[in-house]
């Protein structure tokens, strides 16, 4: 039976769920932040509690997930840490219980660094530094390669069918078109694409007094150039940012070379992100968790300000790519 929703994933499935594995529960589950796939604590008896994520339906390949934790156990093997999914008689890292696809992992503690922290940025650089050099000796076949088709256009065409309002269609329309023509013109295609996290932001790093940083969240792991795990970790203003990638770098290189002329390519990956953001919240607006926790969505002050956020960015675009001091 295959599901297209969440609409059965009830706790008893969960706790179910989890037993079939040869588990025994001690029906205690608990839900954790997670939208686009659901997470939850489930307490094991007699041993540590464990995080099951089920995958949302029919959002990736039975291949394309599989891809997903051979690259996090060949970064374990590296011994990298990285929060990777349970290995199961040494083979099997994912389950299917009643038309859901789900993963098991340890629990781990730690919380985000801290923002424009430059000793953590250098750490963190270092462990990123190591991760693509494991990406760097082969390329992913199932797993999906960033490009304006997927960040671009398919979520334009989702928010102009239904979203955008009339009153600001024409505005949304010009500036979608500059944008689009702006990262054409940056070649992106012409960077070396590499097996990467992909959506390396703060909240996917847990830092440990032990051991520094971590990486957990492999789930939208894609095939990009290598700025795209560095540049989302870069905020404040330009000076600040430019100090920040100077460590970040740092550390990187250490393990890995980059390829200095990536760093051009920042201003259109944001570009990219905030326009796919908003067509993510837009394709999920029918699943009932959305409306909840995102109520600010889709109300016509949302989408002025996004159309406004977009012409600045788009601005940004033309100011010289940030410097590695």
């Amino acid at each position: 039976m295959t599901i297209d929703d969440y609409s059965q994933l009830s706790p008893d499935l969960v706790i179910r769920a989890v037993e079939s594995t040869g588990r025994i529960s001690d029906a205690r589950v608990m839900a954790l932040n997670s939208y686009e796939n659901r997470v939850y604590q489930i307490g094991i008896e007699d041993d540590k509690p464990l995080i099951a994520k089920f995958y949302r339906p029919a959002r990736w390949q039975t291949a394309q997930i599989l891809e997903e934790h051979q690259f996090c156990q060949a970064l374990v093997a590296a011994e990298l840490p990285v929060v990777a999914p349970i290995m199961q008689d040494e083979a099997q890292t994912l389950f299917e219980f009643e038309g859901y696809r789900f993963a098991l992992f340890q629990r781990k503690g730690g919380q985000a660094p801290e923002a424009g922290d430059l000793e953590q940025l250098h750490r963190i650089g270092m462990l990123l530094g190591r991760v693509h050099a494991i990406g760097l000796q082969q390329d992913f076949v199932h797993r999906p390669r960033l490009t304006i088709e997927r960040f671009l256009d398919y979520p334009a065409r989702v928010i102009k069918s239904s979203f955008i309002p009339s009153s600001l269609s024409a505005r949304y329309d010009a500036v979608i078109s500059v944008i689009r023509s702006k990262i054409v013109a940056l070649n992106m295609n012409q960077s070396v694409f590499i097996r990467s996290h992909g959506d390396c932001h703060l909240g996917n790093i847990l830092w440990t007094r032990d051991d520094g940083p971590w990486l957990v969240d492999f789930d939208d792991c894609q095939s990009a150039p290598a700025i795209q795990d560095l540049w989302m970790l870069l905020t404040g203003s330009r000076h600040e940012q430019e100090s920040q990638l100077a460590e970040l770098l740092d550390g990187y290189t250490l393990f890995c070379d980059f390829d200095v002329r990536e760093l051009v390519l920042i201003d259109g990956l944001r570009a990219l992100r905030m326009i796919h953001y908003a067509g993510w919240l837009a394709t999920r607006w029918t699943d009932p968790a959305f409306p909840k926790y995102f109520p600010w969505f889709n109300s016509e002050s949302y989408w002025l300000q996004h159309v406004a956020e977009l012409e600045q960015q788009c601005s940004l675009m033309d100011a010289p790519p940030l410097r590695w001091l």
